[in-house]
């Protein structure tokens, strides 16, 4: 009988002895060696690649056994019978050492720390509270009541004997009829006959929850005017009452995160109809009346948001930084800085409490240029340095107007303004307060950093965690850290989630800016709670709705047109990864889309690499049989072994999202077929991970140790602006290492960071 293993080893040997030896009988196989003679030529001498043959660099993931299967079954590209066996895993363990690995990229190209001016968010953010500086008021806490604080009128001009009631409204959308008083009035004041005449002034703040431009719009038959971050001049002045239903409309540019006072004016006096609605659409958001979730009826201070655009910042590397002076950013600056000037010069009594009578106003103005400069600069001005910014520029100007003008464009043109970390030396005080506020708050420091830099309060690792936890609690903090998310979400990647009306009815712009606020709240809840546990980002069972959203994804609710947190089935849903808002942002405007959201899944929640196809793929449903399922066309759209080295990746991680349709809404059957969202996914170790729905791929990600690093590190680089890996060789490794100690908490997480940025070198 013959032995059937002997025979596969004899023509295994006899194959071997046909491929040409690179190596004697009691050699190991030198796989520097093999990579000469076999894949330099398509692949260059360091992996570089070659153009025309194979342009990308050989950089990746992958494990080395997952490298070494690859190059015995498919390379060299047009003879894989060549590197086989022992040869394959001589030759992958060499690339990969070499320089295929993450390891071995950072130890042929060590990452630095660059030198990196101001970002477009840190500029508009550090103007903004460099002039906030001298408004000489703290902004207030909102607190958690909502709404404006209205006072009624019986009479058309707020006159004070006149007044009726004070309260809070938490919407401004009323339509008082005809010929009749608000409810307010008419049950304090009887009706007099032949009159109707009244008004109402309502004050508070208005939060603006993303960077962007707003548009305010008000609809009344009457009168009314509306300022919004300007204690002067109106936004929108519509006093002349014709009345008829007009619309009066006006844009502003605001910085996410902050409050702005808000003021809003209306009276009526002969016209039939008494109606006042104050609308806005927000950046990404749909035309609605200002929600009361956006209104607080405490007092704010004005911000000042420069409107000079600037070009986009560089990008490449997965992060924005400031990497380059460009003519046109460096016009931009100029720009800029001339409307700073010009800003500071018309509020300049305001500014420097002074005013022109003053005998010592010379003084006031020198110390208030002393002090914005050097609030500027991050740090207390030398002798020299108050000379050159302040003193000589007062004193050679025509007057002290145009001297102050000369100082603001003198200092925001200056490199100690325009860069963050000049300093070559060990950091001082002042330099580590800098790095503190930049990478929390994309800012520079507050009073009270500023304080503890000028005392000596920044000495010990003690003291810096304790400003670092203190500064968490600032909205700024908050505002960074959901710039983040988005960033990692990839919230701004889609501008059109429209569908089709006709397979989704009633998923209108309105649902869409609902669903953007239900995953705000959602990622706010989760991070800056108690536990702020990044393994709920993933796993939480529950979902922020309105009453409009409840309806359409037919949840039920008590919910009215407040956001409130409900429970949901955990087999159905698994914290961001089947929030509705991001599956119809990966989906197309008639179907789901396996593929973008496999690729988002790939890159930002398992956190691999992926390269750009070779080719680009137009996906075209008409050119399939119509009774396919979408996972069958891109099963076979994607089956050529081209497509597989990523889609066998991908492909996985996107069917285990097809129980959700185009937009987020829960299913089991698609044309009349069961859904299929069971797929083998393998890791990039090698294992084979059965993934039988969203559940289970998010507790994948939750439990690997590379989604872990890939979300500390692309955290670590929004927050510092800086390569991780800069800050040492095993800096990922401890933060993980920490992360892991404090049961995941990501604001534990963002101390840890940015403790690391502000000490290096101190």
């Amino acid at each position: 009988m013959v032995n059937k293993a002997m025979v596969r080893m004899v023509v295994m040997a006899m194959a071997l002895s046909l491929v040409p030896s690179m190596y004697s009988a009691e050699q190991q196989p030198d796989g520097a060696k093999i990579y000469r003679q076999l894949c330099v030529k398509c692949h260059g001498r360091k992996g570089e690649g070659v153009k025309g043959k194979y342009d990308d660099a050989l950089h990746g993931d992958w494990s080395i056994e997952k490298l070494v299967r690859y190059i015995d079954k498919n390379m060299p590209d047009n003879a894989p019978e060549k590197c086989v066996g022992a040869d394959a895993d001589a030759v992958g363990r060499y690339i990969y050492d070499a320089f295929y690995s993450r390891e071995a990229r950072a130890r042929n190209h060590p990452p630095r720390i660059e030198l990196l001016r101001l970002t477009n968010r840190q500029y508009v953010n550090t103007v903004a509270d460099l002039l906030g500086r001298f408004m000489r008021q703290e902004a207030p806490a909102p607190g958690n009541e909502h709404g404006l604080k209205g006072t009624y009128y019986d009479s058309r001009d707020f006159r004070g004997n006149k007044r009726v009631e004070d309260r809070i409204d938490r919407q401004i959308d009323f339509n008082f009829g005809d010929y009749r008083r608000p409810e307010p009035i008419a049950k304090s004041i009887p009706e007099r006959r032949g009159t109707n005449d009244y008004s109402m002034q309502w004050r508070g703040s208005l939060l603006a929850e993303e960077t962007g431009d707003y548009e305010f719009i008000i609809k009344t038959h009457n009168g009314a005017r509306l300022w919004v971050n300007d204690q002067d001049d109106p936004l929108i002045d519509g006093w002349v009452a014709s009345g008829k239903l007009e619309e009066h409309r006006a844009t502003i540019r605001l910085i996410g995160g902050r409050i702005y006072p808000i003021r809003l004016d209306y009276f009526k006096f002969k016209e039939k109809n008494g109606s006042i609605s104050l609308l806005w659409q927000p950046p990404r958001g749909a035309l609605e009346p200002v929600p009361a979730r956006n209104l607080f009826p405490v007092r704010s201070t004005p911000t000042f948001v420069v409107t000079t655009r600037f070009p986009p910042d560089d990008s490449s590397v997965g992060y924005e930084r400031g990497t380059a002076i460009s003519k046109a950013w460096d016009e931009s600056a100029t720009q800029s800085a001339i409307e700073v000037a010009n800003y500071v010069v018309k509020r300049l009594d305001r500014l420097s409490d002074s005013k022109p009578s003053d005998t010592n106003r010379l003084a006031k103005l020198e110390s208030f240029c002393t002090e914005f400069v050097s609030a500027a600069f991050r740090r207390p001005l030398s002798d020299e340095q108050k000379r050159l910014y302040v003193s000589s520029q007062l004193k050679n100007a025509k007057n002290l107007e145009d001297g102050v003008k000369r100082v603001v464009l003198l200092t925001l043109k200056s490199p100690r303004f325009l860069f963050i970390g000049l300093q070559e030396s060990k950091p001082d005080a002042f330099e580590l307060a800098s790095r503190l506020s930049f990478d929390l708050w994309d800012s520079l420091p507050d009073q009270k950093l500023w304080k503890a830099a000028a005392e000596g309060q920044l000495k010990t690792r003690e003291q810096v965690s304790a400003q670092a936890r203190r500064m968490l609690a600032d909205p700024r903090s908050h505002s960074k850290m959901r710039a983040f998310l988005h960033h990692w979400l990839q919230m701004n990647h889609v501008d059109d989630l429209s569908k089709d009306a006709k397979l989704f009815p009633g998923f209108t712009p309105e649902i869409i800016s609902d669903l953007r606020v239900s995953l705000n709240l959602f990622l706010d809840d989760v991070v800056w709670s108690e536990a702020s546990d990044y393994r709920r980002l993933l796993l939480a069972d529950y979902l922020f709705v309105n009453d409009r959203l409840a309806k359409f994804y037919g949840m039920s609710t008590n919910a009215s047109d407040d956001f409130i947190k409900i429970a949901v089935d955990p087999k159905q849903r698994s914290g961001v990864v089947t929030h509705p808002y991001l599956l119809a942002s990966f989906s197309y405007q008639k179907s789901t889309s396996p593929i973008h959201r496999g690729v988002f899944l790939t890159r930002n929640i398992v956190g691999r690499t992926l390269k750009p196809p070779p080719m680009a793929q137009t996906f075209k449903d008409a050119e399939f049989a119509p009774n396919l399922t979408m996972r069958e066309k891109v099963a076979e759209l994607t089956r050529p072994q081209a497509c597989q080295t990523c889609h066998s990746v991908i492909n996985p991680l996107g069917f285990s999202l097809e129980n959700y349709d185009a937009v987020g809404r829960f299913r089991t059957h698609e044309k009349g077929r069961p859904i299929d969202a069971i797929s083998d996914y393998i890791t990039d170790d090698g294992a084979t991970v059965r993934l039988s729905g969203a559940r289970d791929l998010a507790q994948f990600a939750v439990n690997s140790e590379h989604a872990q690093k890939a979300f500390i590190e692309q955290l670590f680089h929004q927050l510092v602006k800086q390569p991780v890996r800069a800050y040492g060789p095993d800096t990922l490794d401890r933060l993980r290492s920490s992360f892991i100690k404090s049961n995941y908490n990501i604001q534990k997480l963002m101390v840890e960071i940015v403790m690391i940025s502000a000490m290096h070198g101190a």
